[in-house]
């Protein structure tokens, strides 16, 4: 069984609000793209916790029944949780939120990210009798808060920051307090906005965009934001206090996930792909009639190079927006059947044509092959393409689905074998030290690079 399925999710907090379970409802439909596997709101009147979990995406699963099932207008607090799709934990016990009820009430836990020890504090747990009820790595975080033996719930949470290694961006509820913690390294996003005064938490700031509340600023990496009553407190993780960790925000959150409206690091993703295209256009200058971005990730790093070179920019491939991201779907096969009902093309458009594709990123290889193949079957005279990342060529321990290295093309194939095997004339990845230039330093770069902030625990050898 696997234990420590990947959680690429999206999560949402609010308080205060009287509609707070119809909030978090259209915050998670705003973070739908981290995650289509499963969703799930929890939320509370100060008393009682009323809680929804489903497969499938947000608006099939809370209609307006469920939503005032929530609590409708008499709930004052919401948390909400997208999934993302991994192999090995498709499962509805997997939905998160969690909650349990213990010595400090009932507590409610979403969780973003993938712990690197879970192996071994699962172990311990069970070994004094803790019963688990999923196969999530979130569950630990929420067990070894409701057994710690701290007289406060804060310090509950600073003890399983201890304890705990790896990602992990949570939003936390209680009856009285809304609770925002990022992991020392800061791998994934999470953010503080305001609506009407009162506190909303977010993975993404286009969440905030979508309800009209203002965004204030990025939980710190260790840091802990407790919104209780109306007194805000904020608690640093004590791993910190000796040697502060290095931060290592996700490089590939700005290359592929997160949505292009949203801000990270005080920058927006747009204008960071826009300019991962111009660098493409430095490093590999192609003389070509026309430039064609693969919906929706290239698009702004097509419309970078394009500007940096001039040429052309063709809609030619049609996204079906119904459907959704071939990257996160758990198998190969669902992958390939996403692919081919979510790109069209235009097949006149690239007729005779010299064809630079511009991608976000060559994982697998095997939904670039399918498109190479459409475009030179439409008679396109050469076909280019341009990736707007470094060749993925390392497993991911913090979240993202890279788990096993033999299923990345770029971890045994050089890049003029890929290129061969793709079908292509040429290929083209951004290089490491031009995606460094642009983000700047703090930044995880495992999946290119291997170099690994935390060391997995869980992980078998490469």
């Amino acid at each position: 069984m696997n234990y420590y399925p990947k959680h690429y999710c999206g999560i949402f907090g609010v308080k205060d609000m009287p509609n707070a379970a119809e909030l978090a409802y259209y915050g998670l439909y705003a973070l739908q793209h981290r995650g289509q596997e499963s969703a799930g709101i929890v939320s509370t009147n100060g008393k009682s916790f009323y809680e929804h979990k489903g497969m499938g995406l947000v608006p099939n699963i809370f209609t307006g029944s469920v939503l005032q099932a929530l609590g409708g207008n008499t709930v004052k607090m919401a948390i909400g949780h997208n999934r993302y799709s991994t192999a090995g934990g498709s499962e509805i016990k997997n939905a998160q939120p969690l909650s349990v009820e213990c010595k400090f009430g009932p507590i409610a836990l979403a969780h973003n990210g993938n712990l690197t020890n879970t192996r071994p504090l699962r172990a311990e747990l069970e070994s004094h009798g803790a019963l688990f009820r999923t196969t999530t790595d979130s569950e630990i975080m929420l067990i070894l808060l409701a057994q710690s033996d701290a007289s406060s719930l804060d310090q509950a949470i600073l003890d399983m920051m201890e304890r705990v290694e790896g990602a992990y961006s949570l939003v936390i509820m209680t009856r009285d307090a809304l609770i925002a913690v990022r992991d020392p390294h800061g791998f994934r996003p999470l953010s503080l906005g305001t609506l009407d005064g009162n506190p909303v938490v977010a993975s993404e700031t286009c969440a905030f965009d979508v309800i009209n509340a203002r965004f204030e600023r990025e939980v710190k990496p260790g840091e802990v934001v407790i919104f209780e009553g109306n007194k805000t407190r904020m608690l640093t993780a004590q791993n910190q206090s000796e040697k502060k960790p290095e931060r290592s925000f996700c490089a590939f959150e700005y290359v592929y996930f997160a949505r292009p409206d949203s801000i990270m690091g005080g920058r927006d993703i747009y204008s960071v792909r826009f300019a991962m295209g111009e660098r493409l256009a430095n490093e590999y200058p192609i003389d070509a009639d026309i430039i064609v971005p693969i919906p929706d990730g290239g698009v702004c790093a097509a419309k970078g190079y394009a500007k940096a070179t001039g040429i052309e920019l063709v809609d030619a491939f049609i996204r079906n927006h119904y459907v959704g991201r071939s990257f996160i779907k758990p198998t190969q096969s669902e992958r390939d059947k996403t692919v081919t009902f979510k790109l069209n093309l235009i097949s006149n458009l690239v007729r005779d044509k010299r064809v630079v594709i511009i991608d976000d990123s060559i994982v697998r290889g095997t939904t670039s092959r399918t498109r190479v193949k459409r475009i030179k079957e439409a008679g396109a005279r050469e076909v280019h393409c341009l990736v707007s990342c470094p060749p993925h060529r390392y497993p991911c321990y913090y979240g993202v689905d890279f788990p096993d290295r033999s299923k990345l093309a770029a971890a045994s194939h050089s890049t003029e074998e890929i290129r061969k095997n793709l079908g292509l004339d040429s290929l083209g990845y951004l290089s490491e030290e031009g995606l460094v230039g642009i983000l700047g330093l703090g930044h995880c770069t495992a999946c290119w690079s291997g170099r690994y902030p935390v060391t997995s625990r869980d992980a078998t050898p490469m």
